[in-house]
């Protein structure tokens, strides 16, 4: 069976700007605090966390759509390569007439079991709380 992470989460900044601080390497660096190397097309490397992590981009749908193969420095070096999708929406909410919240649908697949539940939590210590405290200005 394969392994699925699955997790949405809002923040208090349109869905376009997100997908924008995603892809732009100065913002997503200074988002999770180390150098990011990450383009907007098809074959562009990527790379976070001093190598950490690294993939390449899959497939680009400006503004809604980034897919990317992705790995750990925690996998083994005969596991394969997993699959990011993240999907950016407004968030939906009514009261949020102005599209002042986006949404990030985050699909996580083929994770290897020894790294899953570090990169479950992961996402939320290395990206979701650094966004929200980036975006907040602290």
């Amino acid at each position: 069976m394969r392994n699925v992470i699955g997790q949405s989460v809002v923040f208090q900044a349109p869905a376009e700007e997100l997908f924008a601080m995603y892809l732009d390497p100065v913002v997503h660096g200074a988002i999770t605090g180390a150098a990011v190397t990450i383009g907007d097309r098809p074959g562009d490397e990527f790379r976070a966390f001093d190598g950490m992590l690294t993939g390449t981009i899959l497939e680009v749908v400006a503004p809604r759509l980034i897919v990317q193969s992705w790995r750990s420095a925690h996998f083994n070096a005969d596991d394969a390569d997993s699959t990011l999708i993240l999907c950016f929406s407004s968030a939906g909410d009514v009261a949020d007439r102005e599209g002042s919240q986006g949404r990030i649908d985050l699909i996580h697949l083929d994770v290897p079991q020894h790294d899953y539940d570090a990169v479950v939590a992961g996402w939320e210590k290395y990206y979701w709380t650094p966004w929200r405290a980036y975006l907040a200005g602290e």
